[in-house]
């Protein structure tokens, strides 16, 4: 029997911490899978040179992360009741932050995460825990983002999956299959290319055969990437879309709309070393709706 994971959200006290749990906890109610809410207690190395001055601030750290977690589990449990039944838990956990959590997601369905925590620089858009989780976690990575003054995130709306055929894209439709059919959404599955060899400034148009060729081919390509899923899940409805642009600028229109977007985390045209591809690193700092980061199976 496959052990059930849970989804696992970190908090550190800060508002977008807050509305991850939100999130959260409706996706765990959707999904029907457990909720652990996590916090990591990290001392810095500098305190251990007095000993007297680590262990009271140690003490003071646990006292505050225990708060933390009770005001995160208050909160998830008011969601929980508007959503349905949700299986809660809380652990505080030592150690260095972006470590510790890459530990835990090899053991965890999700990790979610606020889009920057306490103490990040105001003027970044993603904290830097976030973004060395959507590096290296074993698990899918979401990312809480907000597009209301208020920055809760959206409940409504379609789950979009950018597809380019690669094999982080492949693991990244299956993923979004399955939250789409768990929301009740519609699915729009969008692959967006770009040649630089077919210019309207030089007379390409849609008309064109070059043009008309690789709009074919990648039509193909959406095909088969999902061929299999829409019989697996029958009851999501898919919606296609090929176009010709940026697949960052065609992602962040359709995120005005999503609740959800979900992209592999690296592309085809991504370079073999990089940890984050150029789509899925601007999504996560600018979309308007979260964004749910997907590694391909077996990828360290």
């Amino acid at each position: 029997m496959t052990d059930i994971q849970p989804i696992v959200v970190a908090v550190d006290g800060s508002d977008a911490a807050a509305t991850a749990v939100i999130w959260a906890t409706r996706a765990a109610a959707a999904r029907a899978l457990p909720l652990r809410i996590v916090t990591v207690v990290h001392i810095p190395a500098f305190y251990y040179s007095e000993p007297y001055l680590a262990e009271s601030f140690h003490e003071e750290m646990k006292e505050t992360a225990r708060a933390r977690l009770d005001s995160a589990e208050v909160l998830a449990k008011r969601i929980a009741d508007e959503q349905g039944p949700v299986e809660i838990t809380t652990e505080q956990i030592e150690g260095k932050i972006v470590p510790t959590l890459v530990e835990v997601s090899h053991r965890a369905d999700t990790i979610v995460l606020g889009s920057r925590g306490l103490g990040e620089v105001k003027g970044l858009l993603v904290g830097s825990v976030t973004l060395g989780l959507a590096s290296h976690a074993h698990c899918p990575v979401a990312i809480v983002r907000g597009r209301t003054l208020d920055g809760a995130p959206p409940s409504d709306g379609p789950v979009v999956v950018g597809v380019d055929g690669s094999e982080a894209s492949v693991r990244a439709v299956e993923v979004a299959f399955a939250e789409a059919s768990a929301r009740k959404a519609t699915l729009v599955a969008v692959n967006v290319w770009s040649d630089v060899s077919v210019q309207p400034s030089l007379g390409a148009v849609p008309e064109d055969p070059q043009w008309s060729r690789i709009q074919t081919g990648e039509e193909v390509v959406l095909a088969e990437n999902l061929a299999g899923f829409q019989e697996r899940y029958p009851d999501v409805v898919v919606e296609r879309v090929v176009a010709r642009d940026r697949p960052v600028r065609v992602l962040s229109e359709y995120a005005e709309r999503a609740q959800l977007i979900v992209v592999g985390s690296r592309g085809r045209g991504g370079f073999k070393g990089l940890l984050l591809g150029s789509t899925s690193n601007a999504l996560m700092q600018t979309a308007d709706c979260p964004v749910l980061i997907v590694r391909p199976d077996g990828e360290k």
